[in-house]
């Protein structure tokens, strides 16, 4: 069985003033390096007038499966956006990495309040930002997991959207030409998941890995 891991429970975030200055940070949970970089690009999007958004995570850098569970390296980034170095972004990933929590990204957004705060000042700020996020969200045990794609016509939607609620396991259904089910799985339970989707469906399913 695959080890767990700490890790954030859900989408969260926490602001507060320092000398003027506006920080408001937010973490989520995300798996790969793709989704936590969407979750950093919502973020600048949702505050295009910031003065800095500083990003941190550490997610696996590639994905998780049953046949190499173990085997995925963490990656580890985080950029100080503009700021003076070392004074935003490794204090950002520092709170992730002395809380032992992974499959997280965090993004601070800074918006300057004419007083400058010094690369202590900021530090304290970007560290204190990134930890009342994570409390605000909470922390959870949490198991390696993988995403698949599952591919049907209508015909079958239902016996698939079923099988899935049955199994508990999280997935978003998008209804168009076909019926396309994006799933996301523990490691350990991923084979078999998908051999039962195959035989509840007589091999019509068509199965993506994501």
């Amino acid at each position: 069985m695959p080890e767990s891991f700490r890790t954030v429970a859900e989408r969260a975030e926490a602001s507060f003033e320092v000398s003027g200055s506006e920080f408001i940070s937010y973490v989520s949970p995300a798996d790969t390096v793709e989704s936590a970089e969407a979750v950093i690009e919502e973020v600048e999007a949702e505050h295009p007038e910031a003065t800095h958004v500083v990003p941190a995570y550490r997610v696996p850098a590639g994905t998780a499966s049953a046949d190499q569970p173990g085997s995925v390296m963490l990656r580890e980034w985080s950029s100080d956006d503009g700021e003076p170095s070392g004074s935003a972004g490794d204090p950002a990933l520092n709170v992730l990495v002395q809380q032992e929590l992974r499959n997280v990204v965090a993004a601070v957004v800074r918006y300057y309040g004419g007083t400058n705060l010094g690369v202590g000042g900021l530090a304290r700020a970007y560290s204190r930002a990134v930890k009342e996020a994570v409390d605000a969200a909470g922390v959870v045990e949490d198991v390696p997991h993988e995403r698949f794609e599952a591919i049907v016509e209508y015909d079958d939607s239902g016996t698939v959207r079923g099988i899935l609620e049955s199994e508990g396991v999280e997935f978003d259904a998008s209804y168009e030409a076909a019926v396309e089910f994006v799933v996301r799985v523990p490691v350990a339970e991923a084979s078999a998941l998908r051999e039962r989707l195959r035989n509840a469906t007589s091999g019509r399913v068509e199965i993506e890995p994501q």
